[in-house]
């Protein structure tokens, strides 16, 4: 499998540090994300959402549904860090999640909905954060203790990451 292909803006990276601009950057990334996501899925004829975006991979409409599924996650660890000491947030299989009848087959316009209404609070409450805001955590028990600077880096390279694999499927597919 290609990485190219699973990771079309790379990998993943929890950053310990993360600057002034790259944290812009990200908050950019993560209010602009309904946008860029219904852009990315704009015109796609019903069969083509059920196409997985690379051998052994999600399907489209898996990868839209993902989107609020763990941004609603991530929303409400950041709620958690905000309001308590360093909580230990629950892990979720989101592999197993994808499985579920509404990943598989839900229309994706309710994932988009969600998505618009989920991102517009979410981006409301990050850019009313302060610099100790940021610098507050959580505890997540797979991958240790993580700053909230360093999720809006993670959470604004997952926007960048799922709306890539998208668009490139179109352009593979010719679509």
């Amino acid at each position: 499998m290609s990485d190219e292909l699973r990771y079309p803006v790379g990998v993943c990276e929890w950053p310990a540090e993360v600057s002034a601009g790259e944290r812009l950057r990200n908050l950019r990334d993560i209010a602009a994300l309904p946008v860029k996501l219904r852009e990315a899925v704009a015109g796609l004829a019903p069969q083509h959402l059920d196409i997985p975006y690379r051998e052994g991979g999600w399907t489209i409409r898996q990868i839209v549904h993902h989107i609020p599924d763990s941004h609603m996650n991530s929303y409400v660890r950041f709620k958690l860090a905000l309001t308590e000491d360093q909580p230990t947030i629950k892990p979720y299989d989101e592999r197993l999640w994808a499985e579920i009848p509404d990943a598989r087959a839900a229309p994706i316009e309710m994932s988009l909905n969600m998505t618009d209404a989920l991102h517009g609070r979410w981006s409301l409450m990050l850019d009313n954060m302060t610099e100790a805001d940021f610098e507050r955590s959580i505890v997540h028990p797979e991958i240790g203790v993580l700053k909230l600077k360093s999720m809006v880096a993670g959470y604004g390279w997952h926007c960048r990451h799922h709306v890539a694999q998208i668009v490139a499927t179109r352009r593979r597919m010719g679509w």
